[in-house]
């Protein structure tokens, strides 16, 4: 193999990445690969010391040029995502981690001085709620459902990988399943909000990889799974339990209209980092 400079291939990935992308993502991308691949730093870029790449490595840049020209998110190129300052591993049956779902972390852990709380969490997927919300309050339990096993591997293998063992995980159908399990003083849920209509607004990246069972819903029944977890919630949480979920944009007044119906109290809707209603919180007895 001949000789390449970390600075050039940088360069040159750039260069490919700008005719699929704008500029500042496919710079983003190029920094992000060549760590992946081959295990450059910014800083190593800096110093620009020759290499000679191995038969694997070449294959494997190509390989991955390829996948984000499909227009495949790196996160699961690489198989990590970050959120809330620790690594996922995320492949194609998780949702990928967003940005806009730490302000979710925020708002539970500024919500009131909780004490050993014992939290449940429904439609987990990678596990990057419950693992945080673990590690970032001192819980007494912590109980998260998915339908996927697929998804719930992924998810106990970071809860594994992060120290957060102790974290139960449950094969679960919420719509035709009920909770085993009660006393919650938290119930949170990030559960499939986006509406089929809406997938002709969607991004390539997003639409063509990530798990459609993990996103959408119903356009004549879109709030279907905060009905159902929001009537099981009534008897799994300890009287004064509190419900977080995160919601559809559109959906915040309807899924507050709707706690409010069941008889929960304390209704609340929160903006996410672009100042869009995002989630909603309420409290039971």
């Amino acid at each position: 193999m001949k000789v390449i400079f970390p600075k050039e291939t940088q360069q040159s990935i750039l260069a490919i990445l700008s005719l699929s992308y704008d500029i500042a993502e496919a710079s983003s991308l190029s920094f992000l690969l060549v760590e992946h691949v081959f295990g450059w730093t910014r800083t190593s870029i800096i110093i620009n010391s020759a290499h000679t790449p191995t038969l694997a490595q070449q294959n494997l840049l190509d390989s991955c040029l390829v996948r984000l020209q499909n227009q495949e998110p790196i996160q699961y190129i690489i198989g990590m995502a970050d959120f809330y300052g620790r690594t996922f591993h995320v492949n194609e049956y998780t949702l990928i981690p967003r940005q806009e779902t730490e302000s979710l972390i925020q708002y539970i852990k500024a919500y009131q001085a909780w004490s050993q709380p014992k939290i449940a969490d429904i439609g987990t997927g990678s596990g990057c709620i419950p693992c945080t919300l673990s590690l970032e309050m001192a819980t007494s339990e912590v109980h998260a459902y998915d339908i996927s096993e697929e998804a719930l591997s992924v998810a106990t293998q970071n809860a594994q990988a992060l120290g957060c063992s102790s974290i139960q995980f449950h094969s679960i159908d919420i719509l035709h399943d009920s909770l085993a399990e009660s006393g919650f003083d938290l119930i949170v849920s990030n559960p499939p909000y986006v509406l089929q209509s809406e997938k002709n607004t969607m991004h390539a990246n997003v639409l063509e990889h990530e798990p459609h069972l993990a996103l959408f819903v119903e356009d004549d029944n879109p709030l279907v799974f905060y009905k159902v977890i929001a009537r099981q919630a009534k008897t799994a949480l300890k009287p004064g339990g509190v419900l977080f979920f995160e919601i559809n944009e559109q959906y915040g007044n309807p899924t507050e209209g709707l706690l409010l119906s069941l008889g929960y109290h304390h209704t609340q809707i929160h903006l996410d980092i672009h100042g869009k209603d995002r989630f909603v919180s309420a409290q039971w007895g």
